[in-house]
């Protein structure tokens, strides 16, 4: 069954986010509402301090300002807590180039709802899913474990998303 034009379910989920420039990172709830009116990227990836996932959110991270000056922000989503995400990011010299938040899952509601969680292991795949201005999917993908996905033809994605949506 397509999640195209599936709308996310309410909720609240504590952020690791250490903003360009600053000398420390801060915990910040985001919930439903802080999606709502303009583009977001739900960006999951399987657990922190595994391979691939910080190539991934390096990836983003370099491409961030371009994702910001379209409107767009951009959520890392794993299971695990945000005060890991805060340990990974400030250990990996590649996650440390992260200034978007970084979401925590760890009751894997955001997962569960978008159907990319895999309950023998506790994580989830990694999905990407595109969420327009009301709150509603407009294109998503999961990829197997192993194969590491490309910021650039996200952002390409995305913008041809908007321009769809103006038109």
């Amino acid at each position: 069954m397509s999640l195209i034009n599936k709308e996310i379910a309410d909720f609240s989920a504590q952020a690791f986010i250490q903003p360009a420039g600053a000398v420390k990172g801060e915990f910040k709830t985001v919930t439903k509402a802080d999606l709502i009116g303009k583009w977001s990227v739900l960006f999951f990836y399987p657990a922190d301090f595994t391979f691939i996932c910080p190539t991934e959110l390096e990836d983003l991270a370099n491409l961030y300002d371009k994702f910001q000056k379209i409107g767009c922000e951009i959520y890392s989503v794993s299971c695990d807590t945000h005060f890991v995400h805060k340990a990974w990011h400030e250990n990996s010299e590649k996650v440390g180039k992260i200034t978007y938040p970084m979401l925590a899952d760890p009751t894997a509601a955001l997962a569960k709802d978008l159907e990319v969680y895999i309950e023998a292991d506790g994580m989830a795949e990694r999905g990407t899913f595109v969420i327009n201005p009301k709150g509603r999917v407009v294109a998503y993908e999961v990829n197997a474990g192993n194969v590491g996905r490309n910021a650039e033809e996200l952002l390409r994605k995305v913008e041809a998303l908007q321009f769809v949506a103006e038109h």
